[in-house]
């Protein structure tokens, strides 16, 4: 559980926003991918229901951005689960545990753990990844009996050091990252799903502002020793 707990972390950590791609003619996956790159660090904040479908689990929540650091998360299932990520400390709360995990952020660590809330972060993407269309440049459909229409790019590891093998993207008509899916060292597969989505709200700073309960229990640096 405290694995498939860390591969949500990183996948949603890098993941989590892109903003609105220009209308343009579609040339090549990479120009694709460059555009998505180049335009989504202009959002100022951003918030959407998301949802993570795992083999043994499901996750529901909405998301919180604001730039350039801030994420809050507050799922709904599991019920009151927390990621808050502020000061470059990323915060976890397993209610059921009652158990809070603290990770200290530094500004050069691996991208599948930082909060990449500019191009940057698709930019280590593009070179931990090689980039292709799924199927081809043209729109289908998100999945059998849907009516909503996305772009499909698949990125595949260039070195096994990477997080995921591949990584599929389902972009919709208005630019938005719609659905990812992760495939894992362990063939495991995270789906993220994103709806509701809206931008450049003014989402207040208080937004993402989390008090841990005073009586649960502290695990710092659960991911790896920060750099001193």
């Amino acid at each position: 559980m405290m694995l498939k707990r860390f591969f949500v972390l990183t996948f949603l950590l890098v993941i989590f926003i892109f903003s609105p791609l220009a209308a343009q003619d579609i040339l090549t996956a990479v120009q694709f991918f460059d555009s998505i790159s180049a335009n989504y660090g202009e959002i100022e904040d951003y918030e959407a229901r998301i949802s993570i479908l795992t083999s043994e689990a499901s996750m529901e929540g909405v998301l919180f951005f604001k730039s350039p650091n801030l994420l809050r998360i507050n799922f709904s299932e599991p019920e009151e689960q927390v990621i808050s990520v502020s000061d470059n400390i990323l915060t976890l709360h397993i209610p059921d545990q009652n158990v809070i995990m603290q990770q200290k952020l530094q500004r050069h660590t691996d991208a599948t753990l930082a909060v990449m809330a500019s191009k940057d972060g698709l930019e280590l993407l593009k070179k931990g990844y090689s980039v292709a269309f799924l199927k081809g440049p043209d729109p289908v459909f998100l999945e059998e009996g849907s009516e909503e229409m996305v772009r499909n790019l698949i990125l595949v590891w260039r070195k096994t050091d990477e997080g995921y093998r591949q990584i599929e993207m389902s972009i919709s008509d208005d630019g938005m990252i719609r659905r990812m899916k992760g495939l894992t060292v362990n063939y495991e597969t995270f789906q993220f799903d994103f709806t509701e989505i809206r931008i450049n709200q003014s989402i207040p700073l208080s937004r993402f502002d989390y008090e841990a309960p005073p009586s649960a229990y502290v695990m710092n640096n659960f991911l790896f020793e920060p750099e001193e």
